[in-house]
């Protein structure tokens, strides 16, 4: 009897302690990120004070793929047509005439009749994601090797097209892809997103930069050549990916080419939403990151702070223990959102509604499990099924 109790509090005691060890790991990665955050605002000050000019200008095409507007499309279009470039194009595509945007379009042309703007619709549908059905239709209408890619809901800064295309004045460069920060309307569920965004998703991107390079482009803003795209199959090689962006940078890297993480950051909007569309849209995302790339993902679970800090709290020998974990959390974790969401970032909601951050950790562990639950997703009203990120329509009920 006295054996079989002793076993139990052995065996209580192993578990206890590899909780408090494990524990230890999202505590270690917020240093990292830190650190990895840090290296990169020492890059950009490097290059602020070099003497290299941003005189490599070569004709570039702007292909934005539109779908609906939001509260900032108009200084959004219109941020593109104040560039502060010799010679760029300008080219738009939405899925049909009936796309709210092309009316805003149309008045950015009228105003803007110095600048070569034109608008294109209705793409062949080739496969599941119609956003790069528009891109394949962009690519053939562009003029120039260097094309630039941006969302719809993106805006730019007056010299955005020097800084992302100064880099390809190197040949072995493939992509340059950048940050974003965001603006963001007064909703609970839109200033979560944007925390998520500069906080924690930044911060990995910062840790994988340092530790094996970029291998991957974010999807506001992807700048790369005809020559690339041709390389990996064009644009039609990904028609029916959900990540895009995540796969053109990935194939574009794969054959050879090097990705840039670009200094010069771009804004996003973050609209007012539902609490269910919020969810949809945080699950989606999850769950397209866990079909792409499993191994990955299932290896977050050593990222996230919160519960694990609650679970060594929970199992802790003494009440200090317990409280030094809560509180290691809570520093290491506010410091990274700091430095990586406002140092690095910019982002105003970061700043302002620091406050939210261990919230947003307990919603997005809580998506992070929930991701498993299906391999299917709701994108723009449609479901599919996944399988190695490429999607599948499902027949409408």
């Amino acid at each position: 009897m006295q054996s079989a109790w002793q076993s139990i509090v052995s065996m209580h005691s192993l578990w206890r302690d590899a909780v408090l060890l494990i524990a230890l790991a999202p505590l270690a990665y917020y240093i990292f990120a830190t650190i990895a955050a840090f290296r990169f605002l020492d890059r950009k000050s490097k290059n602020a004070s070099a003497t290299t000019s941003k005189n490599f200008t070569p004709p570039v095409s702007l292909l934005k793929p539109v779908h609906g507007v939001d509260f900032g499309s108009v200084e959004n279009f219109e941020s593109f047509c104040q560039q502060n470039y010799p010679d760029y194009e300008i080219l738009f595509a939405v899925n049909d005439d009936s796309d709210p945007a092309v009316p805003l379009i149309r008045d950015v042309i009228a105003r803007f009749p110095e600048r070569n703007i034109r608008l294109i619709s209705g793409a062949p549908q080739i496969g599941s994601n119609k956003k790069v059905n528009n891109l394949i239709e962009l690519a053939r209408a562009a003029r120039h090797e260097i094309i630039v890619l941006t969302d719809g809901d993106v805006r730019v800064s007056p010299n955005y097209l020097r800084e992302v295309v100064a880099p390809f004045a190197d040949p072995k460069i493939g992509a340059v892809t950048s940050f974003y920060r965001g603006i963001t309307q007064k909703n609970l569920a839109a200033e979560l997103e944007a925390i998520g965004a500069a906080s924690d998703f930044f911060a990995g991107v910062l840790v994988a930069e340092w530790m094996e390079g970029i291998s991957f482009a974010l999807g506001a803003s992807i700048a790369t050549t005809k020559s690339w795209v041709t390389k990996i199959g064009g644009f039609e090689a990904i028609v029916d990916m959900h990540s895009d962006d995540y796969e053109l940078g990935y194939r574009i890297a794969k054959a050879g080419g090097k990705i840039v993480l670009s200094h010069e950051l771009v804004w996003t909007m973050y609209p007012a939403q539902s609490t269910t569309s919020f969810w949809n849209h945080q699950v989606r995302w999850s769950r397209t990151v866990r079909l792409c790339r499993p191994l990955s993902f299932v290896g977050l679970i050593f990222t996230h702070g919160l519960p694990w800090a609650v679970a060594a709290a929970l199992v802790a020998p003494t009440a200090s223990i317990a409280a030094a974990y809560l509180v290691a959390y809570l520093i290491l974790r506010l410091i990274t959102a700091w430095v990586v969401g406002v140092r690095v970032s910019g982002d105003e909601t970061v700043r302002t509604k620091l406050w939210l951050v261990p919230f947003r950790d307990a919603i997005h562990f809580i998506v992070w499990l929930a991701s498993f639950a299906s391999n299917k997703i709701t994108w723009g009203g449609e479901q599919f099924t996944m399988r190695e990120g490429r999607m599948t329509p499902l027949p409408r009920p």
